[in-house]
């Protein structure tokens, strides 16, 4: 990896071992202390992601985030102590890739922060290929890789892997899985997806019993897993 990401944190050993963990996980990682800091940053090193936190000395992490939008087009990630569905939705909704609760897991930290650049990355048109681990995915020509060995899918089971790529390590709920597969009128249908959730386990999983590539959350929906979901330690920060 060599994406570059800028961290905005006032907290001096929290942004340390930030950017020790980031850097271990294989990128480049940027500091600043305070918002007028973290934006010269921002126009000086041009960031593929920022993490930005919120209750800040000089500007809250909303008017930074505003600013960062005028610099650069950069997924922006909060990471913040303000968990309450409030603060969430008004993240969410000022248009941030993704919103971390404090405290929050190294393996955590790394998967979200790996996926939302690959969602940039797919966004900008800059890979049409998904890889983590042992499985790959050509998401134009639909070819499918498993340990090297190739898997056909038909072209239900495709559209629903690539609307699990589409959030890869993150969970979809049933609800958007639906609409994105079958369209909005099957809402409902949840036998619908789960009939071919586990078509899929059947083609991917080396134990569809035990599966590792997408995951049940039990009540919310499936994640398709990436690889440094299941490597890195669980260490909360």
């Amino acid at each position: 990896m060599n994406e570059n990401i800028l961290l905005i944190e006032d907290d001096e050993s929290l942004s340390q071992l930030v950017q020790l963990l980031l850097e271990r996980a294989g990128y480049k990682v940027e500091t600043a202390n305070n918002g007028q800091s973290g934006l010269a940053l921002a126009r000086e090193t041009s960031p593929d992601l920022v993490l930005l936190d919120i209750l800040m000395p000089d500007m809250d992490g909303w008017h930074i985030y505003e600013a960062l939008r005028r610099i650069t087009d950069a997924p922006v990630l909060f990471l913040t102590a303000l968990g309450d569905d409030r603060n969430i939705t008004y993240g969410l909704g000022l248009g941030a890739d993704d919103y971390i609760t404090k405290p929050f897991g190294y393996k955590e930290l790394v998967t979200r922060v790996h996926a939302a650049l690959a969602r940039a990355r797919r966004a900008h048109g800059e890979h049409t290929v998904f890889e983590t681990g042992d499985f790959w995915v050509n998401l134009d020509t639909h070819e499918v890789k498993v340990h090297e060995e190739p898997i056909s899918l038909t072209p239900t089971e495709f559209q629903l892997l690539s609307a699990l790529i589409q959030d890869a390590g993150r969970t979809v709920s049933h609800d958007v899985l639906l609409r994105r597969v079958w369209g909005p009128e099957y809402a409902d249908h949840r036998d619908y997806l789960k009939l071919y959730i586990w078509y899929l386990r059947q083609k991917l999983e080396d134990d569809p019993r035990h599966p590792t590539r997408i995951i049940s959350e039990r009540g919310q929906g499936y994640r398709l897993v990436i690889s440094q979901e299941q490597d890195s330690d669980e260490e909360a920060v």
